[in-house]
């Protein structure tokens, strides 16, 4: 067969990506900037020609994409209780790809929905109640959804005893009703409602975002940016039929606004002192960090660290280094041109790594029970994990990725945070995990090989 030609259309960036399948192996990426303001397809064309100089011309057997461009999938979410159905209607979502907007708890107001209006959801998921539980919520949020001006669908995943009441008060607006993600007290169902997302991506997500433009030369736009990063994520710690995987593994994504977090692993506690509170986390997690990014969200890192704290670990002054920090988030196309610059990225994105990987992972607490002290649980215990898979342009464009990336791990500083007590640092440095992720979709086999051979070991970090 000939190259496969796969595409990610950033909200930045357009990258492109050729394989060769039969021989396993990649034959060249590049990037361009994404022209969603004007025609897609432009910046795909900047990108194949960028393409074209380093491999020639090539006839591609099959081209497929997948997106984040335009914000990519935005959503907004309601539940009952924050620690139960909220935050399994957090999960679904974000195993979907989305970015969520918004999480509401309880009764939605009449402010809340003038918020919602505002928010602009894509996509917004209803859930709330244990099947044959409580109903009032789930009923009254779906009266307020009623009354929002801005159109959105509607994905109801809630007690199945009002789901239908539900719909009826949407009537008018688009609306899907899907399995409970919570249909039992501390029990997750959330793949049903994820599939539907996703399902709604492909339909009308696409189109509204001006990609509909660029379906006439691609076989078809699979999935949101992030879940094509779950699926590689997932093939390579799992493996698949004639080739295994590499095991447990968290990864890293430091972007410009935002900074994904990875985790394929059971995570649940690992001696008989230790147990464990809340929902249980998904084996396969994403989350978000929205205020942790390089550039749009760069002061989100400084205040989630300190600014004393980053300008030290850059050897820079409080006052230059705020003077700098200011410049960079009006000026977000900028990469570092002095030593200077150098050390001010290289503090933000270790600090970035750091915070998104403390607030994915779980912690430990100590309590006292009448059989004596005990710990006690919440989210994964990830400090067995020895795979960190790492990508992003502030950790690709450098020497220094294993120092930024051992920012993600244990620190005696925080000897609650589960975080991974020493890890193998695999580095994307031709930024090819979202393509692998689409290719897996067809051809795993060859997706898994090409990763365990493009991903750069940088040595074990502690």
């Amino acid at each position: 067969m000939g190259a496969v030609l796969l595409i990610d259309f950033g909200s930045t960036y357009t990258k492109v990506t050729a394989v060769d399948v039969e021989n396993e192996r990649l034959l060249g990426t590049a990037a361009a900037y994404t022209t969603i303001q004007t025609d897609i397809n432009d910046g795909l064309a900047n990108a194949l020609a960028l393409l074209e100089q380093t491999t020639g011309p090539l006839a591609f057997s099959a081209r497929y994409a997948c997106s984040s461009a335009a914000g990519g999938l935005r959503m907004a979410v309601s539940g009952l209780v924050p620690e139960l159905t909220a935050e399994a209607a957090k999960q679904a979502s974000l195993g979907a790809g989305a970015k969520i907007a918004k999480i509401y708890s309880y009764d939605l107001t009449e402010d809340d929905a003038e918020e919602i209006d505002q928010l602009q959801p894509d996509i917004f998921l209803l859930v709330g109640g244990t099947d044959g539980g409580n109903t009032a919520t789930i009923l009254n949020n779906a009266k307020m959804l009623a009354t929002c001006k801005r159109d959105f669908p509607v994905v109801i995943a809630g007690n199945r005893s009002a789901a239908r009441q539900c719909q009826r008060y949407l009537e008018g607006r688009e609306t899907y009703l899907c399995e409970n993600v919570m249909p039992r007290f501390g029990q997750l169902n959330i793949e049903p409602a994820q599939s539907q997302i996703r399902a709604l991506f492909l339909r009308r997500i696409i189109q509204a975002k001006g990609l509909s433009k660029a379906t006439e030369l691609i076989s078809g736009i699979l999935m949101p940016t992030p879940s094509a990063m779950m699926r590689a994520m997932q093939l390579l710690a799992e493996g698949c039929e004639g080739e295994s995987g590499i095991g447990d593994l968290m990864a890293l994504d430091v972007g410009g606004a935002t900074t994904d977090v990875y985790s394929i692993a059971e995570g649940m506690p690992q001696d008989a002192t230790t147990v464990y509170k809340g929902l249980p986390e998904p084996y396969i997690k994403r989350t978000v960090e929205g205020d942790i990014g390089m550039r749009y969200s760069i002061h989100g890192i400084v205040e989630a660290a300190g600014l004393s704290r980053v300008a030290q670990l850059a050897g820079l002054e409080p006052a230059q280094f705020q003077q700098m920090t200011d410049h960079l988030a009006s000026h977000t196309d900028e990469i570092p041109q002095s030593e200077d610059w150098e050390r001010l990225d290289f503090a933000l994105a270790s600090m970035a790594c750091e915070t998104a990987a403390r607030r994915h992972a779980g912690t430990t607490e100590e309590a006292y029970t009448m059989a004596g002290k005990v710990f006690v649980q919440t989210g994964k215990d990830l400090r067995q994990v020895r795979q960190l898979v790492v990508t992003g342009g502030s950790l690709i464009h450098t020497k220094r990725t294993g120092e930024i990336a051992a920012h993600a791990f244990f620190s005696p500083a925080d000897p609650m945070s589960l975080r991974p007590i020493k890890a193998r640092v695999l580095v994307d440095r031709r930024y090819i995990l979202a393509a692998m992720g689409l290719l897996a979709e067809h051809h795993p086999q060859a997706a898994l090989r090409i990763m365990k051979k493009e991903l750069i070991p940088d040595g074990y970090s502690k």
